[in-house]
């Protein structure tokens, strides 16, 4: 590349060299490019060219040159790329900050005026986030309780400790584990469906139209799935819970013997009811945060199908650790609660 790149200069920088590009028959723009460099970025005084040629140098003098060189490679230890990232993050989290305040506004203009509400979209939000996700949740909460009671009870027989299977069980599943698996599949399923829902419609420039109808985006796409999340996911967490549970119930009983109906009466007396209550109150929560999370990234995709993948990715990515995080802090809060 680079001796063909010094024989053009060469030949180029010749005032007296005629160019006759009339016999070539394939050109495309990287060659035209090249020619135009050597050249020096202007046509020759004799120049012939095929008549399909014409379009690539005409473009050129109309639109510029393009730059060849390589993009300079940023390392990211370097100081513009550690500060790219912390205004990213600002970025980020001033928008985060400005939707919560967005969807405030707006459910406080539906409980002011509940008969114009967005019922028919919240409805079939509550149908796609929650009633087509019960496959999934039954099926990853069943294989949990097995896993959990196999494990369990294992480790248990050694010392005897049979009859405990039921409070490990139980309070793992119904504190834990059931409202957390319960969102990492809602925001693996439904939190990247709604990312993508709301980048085809950037890209499809259907969010414009609306706003050109007078139709804002937070009152009528970002508010029904806050709702319909928040409303699902707690019934998608007692499901799982009891999948979970049943799973556990099985295991148990081909592992230790243990009749089903011990399991069931020894499993209310094992678990306190406030357990129960804070399963529940995460699904509320973790349901809210998904879907500001997605709607979030799915507002701040760009016109493009690669900003597509990456902000469904990147969505996904973010739910997920908001969840954790937000089950850590339930667990510090509740530390004292329901034992």
């Amino acid at each position: 590349m680079a001796r063909i790149n010094l024989a053009l200069k060469t030949a180029g920088s010749s005032k007296t060299q005629h160019w006759d590009l009339s016999q070539i028959e394939a050109l495309d723009y990287i060659g035209a490019q090249l020619l135009w460099n050597a050249w020096g970025k202007q046509r020759p005084t004799d120049l012939k060219l095929a008549p399909q040629h014409e379009d690539f140098f005409e473009r050129l003098e109309e639109t510029g040159t393009l730059d060849m060189r390589k993009a300079q490679k940023k390392h990211w230890y370097s100081l513009d790329a550690i500060l790219q990232r912390k205004l990213n993050l600002v970025d980020h989290l001033l928008g985060f900050v400005t939707l919560i305040g967005q969807l405030t506004i707006d459910f406080g203009r539906f409980l002011r005026q509940p008969q114009r509400g967005p019922w028919k979209e919240i409805s079939a939000n509550i149908f796609h986030t929650g009633y087509q996700a019960l496959g999934i949740t039954a099926l990853v909460g069943f294989l949990i309780g097995v896993v959990l009671s196999y494990l369990s009870a294992q480790q248990l027989h050694q010392f005897g400790g049979d009859i405990y299977l039921v409070n490990i069980l139980g309070m793992a599943v119904i504190r834990e584990l059931g409202p957390l698996l319960a969102a990492i599949l809602v925001a693996g399923r439904s939190g990247s469906s709604i990312t993508a829902q709301l980048g085809v419609m950037r890209v499809t420039e259907e969010l414009d139209a609306m706003l050109v109808m007078g139709m804002p985006h937070g009152f009528r796409l970002i508010l029904p799935k806050v709702i319909a999340l928040a409303i699902s996911m707690p019934l998608l967490v007692v499901w799982t819970d009891a999948m979970a549970l049943i799973g556990g119930m099985v295991a148990a009983n081909l592992e230790l013997g243990m009749s089903y109906k011990y399991f069931l009466r020894e499993l209310p007396d094992a678990v306190p009811l406030a357990n129960y209550w804070i399963g529940l109150g995460k699904g509320v929560v973790f349901g809210g945060l998904i879907a500001l999370v997605a709607c979030h990234f799915g507002l701040r995709i760009k016109a493009n199908t690669e900003s597509l993948g990456q902000g469904t990715t990147i969505s996904v990515v973010t739910a997920i650790t908001i969840v954790i995080l937000a089950d850590a802090v339930f667990a510090i809060i509740f530390t004292g609660v329901g034992f």
